[in-house]
């Protein structure tokens, strides 16, 4: 179970390296550069030992048996988490490449460890006190998720993510014309909310106005159909912050790169696993 999975998570990997072009951000792979961007497909089920998912120098990591629904749901389950993706693992790894690339090299990392702590702190202690003990109490006022209570790594890659989370949904109703019209819900409202294809040169305060409105249709759509909320999480003031850290770095990272010809459309596999 290996190969024949590779058109389930490059159909992720694709719609991942398009978002990314549209923020801005540099996708520069591997065979440009030391460190560039690319990603190691592999199977836990390909008799070769099993995959762990995640981040080492610009390789990211991804197990196909992911894309199994059963393995995936069964994964999920165990870990409490209230989604699991092949989308989202790519867009939480990737959320650590961009830490190191345009925070933990850059003026960013002071601003970086005054809200998300330190990363220099042992992330090998973390993990085992994440899975000795659980997330702290009371850690919904201050994160998007229990792995994000890990280690500051995590918890700026969860925060990534769901900046992509938030961000491509907008688009995506955005494209397809959705506007939520205030003469419709009385009261609740006072403008109509038009999401915007780009919030590039929207505040993280703009973001979330649209957002808090189209996830709750979005959620009301899904209970419609018998199903649990399509976005379960909530932001909270410490969130938003966070949220508005991400947003400000992409902002910047898209402000220099302006004009560069962007290779994010294109598939990039590492050449040295073929699982």
């Amino acid at each position: 179970m290996a190969l024949e999975k590779l058109a389930d998570a490059s159909q992720a990997m694709r719609r991942l390296l398009v978002q990314l072009a549209d923020l801005g951000v540099p996708v520069d792979p591997f065979y440009e550069r030391d460190g560039g961007l690319a990603f190691d497909l592999l199977s836990s089920y390909s008799g070769q030992g099993r995959v762990t998912i995640g981040h080492a120098n610009g390789v990211i990591t991804i197990d196909l048996v992911e894309t199994l629904d059963d393995y995936r749901e069964a994964m999920r389950i165990r870990l409490r988490e209230p989604y699991r993706t092949m989308l989202g693992h790519f867009r939480h790894e990737v959320g650590h490449y961009y830490e190191w690339i345009l925070v933990e090299q850059t003026g960013w990392i002071d601003e970086c460890r005054e809200i998300f702590g330190d990363e220099r702190s042992s992330y090998s202690d973390a993990i085992d006190r994440h899975y000795r003990e659980g997330a702290p109490d009371g850690w919904e006022a201050s994160y998007i998720s229990e792995y994000a209570t890990m280690h500051p790594w995590e918890d700026f890659a969860e925060t990534w993510a769901h900046y992509l989370h938030i961000t491509g949904t907008l688009a995506t109703a955005a494209a397809g014309g959705l506007v939520l019209q205030a003469s419709r819900v009385d009261g609740l409202v006072d403008a109509d909310i038009t999401p915007r294809t780009s919030y590039r040169d929207a505040s993280m305060t703009e973001i979330l106005a649209d957002w808090k409105w189209v996830s709750l249709l979005l959620n009301r759509v899904n209970h419609a159909l018998g199903r649990g909320d399509i976005y379960p999480f909530t932001i909270t003031d410490a969130v938003q912050t966070k949220l508005d850290f991400v947003h400000r770095v992409v902002q910047d990272a898209a402000s220099r790169t302006a004009g560069r010809p962007v290779l994010a459309c294109l598939p990039v596999f590492h050449p040295e696993r073929s699982d």
